[in-house]
């Protein structure tokens, strides 16, 4: 079963993570969202954050997890939010069982193919050699080789945690995400329909989500909208949480 942290009491509502995130990124907005009446289930994602980990990982797997979270919390008529690679599950789980979802809310992302981008990251990731026991200022300082934007950066420290004393780790499944890298690029399969409120959110810097794209993000949820938060690439929560709280939330209400 997934891990998740739950907020607040009221209809439930499930934010998914990008690609190396966790439950912990959402948890300031999860509790915002919390307090308007919502029952916010944050999940960690399998190989991600506090959740198993399985050398099986695709949007088909991860979709199924998501039901059969559902199912152990008796959950229906939820509204569901995700970002980059959640956004990607977020749109298939819609898809696949809509009688459970009311609302479908997709961050920086769309239902499109997308070549592997993240070459650099898996590359800073893999460059730290935990047998030698590094701190947390030497894995900062090996990964800062590679990654200069510091927002990045501290997404991916996050990720730091001690296996044991004088042992850091970092909790996702590095090796499955070498080896399954082009899964997260992977397009919503031809056909699929989610006929509710959907909204796009999008990032007024970032490349994700193109004018060119909505009318195929159309074909998929007819009842689609697209707002775009000036200013912010990809990580738009992150980076205007405000503006991003106060899009889903009118949405939502």
């Amino acid at each position: 079963m997934l891990y998740s942290k739950i907020e607040g009491e009221g209809k439930p509502f499930l934010i998914i993570h990008g690609f190396l995130g966790m439950s912990d990124n959402w948890k300031t907005l999860g509790q915002q969202f919390a307090s308007e009446g919502f029952q916010v289930h944050m999940l960690d994602m399998r190989n991600h954050g506090r959740s198993f980990q399985s050398d099986e990982f695709n949007y088909e797997l991860m979709v199924e997890d998501v039901f059969a979270y559902c199912q152990e919390h008796a959950l229906e008529n939820i509204n569901i939010l995700g970002h980059s690679m959640g956004g990607k599950i977020a749109m298939l789980f819609a898809t696949r069982f809509p009688d459970l979802v009311d609302k479908l809310i997709v961050a920086d992302i769309g239902p499109k193919y997308y070549a592997p981008h993240h070459q650099a990251i898996l590359a800073a990731l893999n460059a730290v050699d935990f047998s030698v026991k590094p701190t947390r200022a030497e894995v900062e300082a090996i990964i800062g080789q590679y990654i200069h934007d510091f927002g990045t950066k501290q997404f991916l420290l996050k990720n730091l945690y001690w296996l044991e004393p004088g042992q850091l780790a970092f909790r996702f499944n590095l090796a499955v995400f070498n080896e399954k890298i082009e899964e997260i690029g992977v397009a919503l399969p031809n056909g699929l329909v989610f006929d509710k409120p959907t909204l796009f959110i999008r990032g007024g810097n970032s490349d994700y989500v193109l004018d060119s794209d909505i009318e195929s993000i159309r074909e998929h949820f007819p009842l689609m909208q697209l707002k775009t938060i000036p200013n912010a690439g990809h990580w738009l929560h992150a980076e205007n949480p405000a503006l991003f709280y106060q899009m889903v939330i009118s949405f939502l209400k």
